[in-house]
């Protein structure tokens, strides 16, 4: 089984350091990472989304991203 858990993240300058701590926190439990977000000269984006493979702890992993403000959480199993 495969889960994918996506999170929007708004406010991406002051939520990000939370969604790492976190990421961190699970970091064993990650297999794949992929930050998606707008950039263009000296311009960082507000938002962003990123993409986790997890592959272990999904739930608990997934409950813990539920606690960022400004935080959108979907997850897909495969």
């Amino acid at each position: 089984m495969t889960t994918v858990i996506g999170v929007k993240l708004e406010k991406r300058q002051e939520n990000a350091q939370k969604l790492q701590e976190i990421a961190t926190e699970f970091g064993c439990s990650i297999k794949t990472r992929i930050g998606l977000h707008g950039v263009s000269d000296g311009i960082c984006s507000p938002s962003g989304i990123i993409l986790f493979e997890v592959i272990n702890k999904e739930a608990e992993f997934e409950k813990a991203l539920r606690t960022i403000e400004g935080a959108v959480v979907k997850a897909m199993t495969f």
